[in-house]
């Protein structure tokens, strides 16, 4: 029976974690980026589709193809960071179906379906994405999740010829606290809830 997780644990993934624009110039081991994609595969998806697909952009020459896609502000702190997941979902997530999800004929449900499959891909990649960046804070990392970018540009370098478009970006790293903003608000339960 799963039990609530101690407060070390809350405050690493939750009430001490930022959003970071600086890291600290300390590679990140490629073991440990591979790590952080085993935990985040566990996150639920609908029929167990898993339509993300993640680019770690870590070489000098992959950034300077991921440079003319970022807008002006993202620039620095992206060439900067020890790395960056391009987090993507792949539009033909159910063709794997039959393997994830074999009890049923769930390909059926999507195959010749554009609009469906758009929808799916986009919400259950993006689920995997939040789960990515808690598997990376478990891990130790610091991320700097963002848009600003142009997803075609990235399609277009990252995954041309294929069914895999773009969502959004995390830089990833071990974090610079003293280049933190202050930590902006919050909205409080009583205002984001309602419960009938």
């Amino acid at each position: 029976m799963p039990q609530e997780i101690d407060q070390a644990a809350l405050d690493q993934l939750f009430f001490d974690a930022r959003t970071h624009n600086s890291f600290r110039d300390e590679a990140i081991p490629r073991d440990l980026l591979e790590r952080v994609y085993e935990l985040a595969r566990w996150a639920p998806t609908s029929a167990n589709c898993l339509p993300m697909r993640v680019v770690y952009v870590i070489g000098q020459e992959a950034k300077k193809k991921l440079r003319p896609a970022l807008i002006e502000g993202n620039v620095d702190k992206t060439m900067a960071a020890p790395a960056t997941a391009i987090i993507a979902h792949d539009l033909e997530f159910y063709e794997q179906l039959p393997r994830l999800f074999p009890h049923t004929d769930a390909r059926a449900w999507f195959a010749g379906k554009p609009k469906h499959i758009e929808t799916t891909a986009f919400r259950n990649g993006s689920m995997q994405g939040g789960y990515f960046i808690l598997a990376a804070r478990a891990l130790g990392l610091d991320c700097g999740p963002m848009s600003g970018f142009d997803n075609a540009k990235v399609d277009e370098v990252f995954f041309a010829g294929t069914s895999v478009k773009s969502n959004f970006l995390i830089n990833l790293g071990y974090g610079d606290p003293a280049s933190l903003y202050p930590r902006g608000p919050r909205l409080s339960s009583e205002e984001a809830c309602r419960f009938e």
